[in-house]
């Protein structure tokens, strides 16, 4: 018998990082997203890989390093594609 929290973990939604391992989503997918966000940090709606969708504003305001470090003057472009990238990774994307 399968304990109920092991099997609702089968159905819960990936994370981006999760999806990247498996192939449905592309690191030129993750690129284009964080390209995205650095244009336009107020990005809600961002759509990628095979029927994907993220918040990239809430994606990166909810992860503390990402916000803090996009939120810097002084971060270099280097470092805030790092904190953006992270975050994008980390999120669990809707599949629409």
């Amino acid at each position: 018998m399968t304990e109920p929290y092991l099997a609702s973990m089968a159905y819960a939604p990936q994370t981006t990082g999760e999806l990247f391992k498996a192939k449905a989503v592309t690191d030129s997918d993750i690129a284009a997203a964080v390209d995205a966000f650095l244009v336009d940090p107020s990005i809600s709606g961002f759509l990628f890989g095979e029927g994907y969708r993220i918040d990239l504003a809430e994606a990166v305001s909810a992860h503390e390093w990402a916000f803090v470090t996009t939120s810097n003057k002084d971060a270099t472009e280097h470092l805030m594609r790092a904190a953006v990238r992270t975050a994008i990774l980390l999120v669990r994307p809707e599949k629409v």
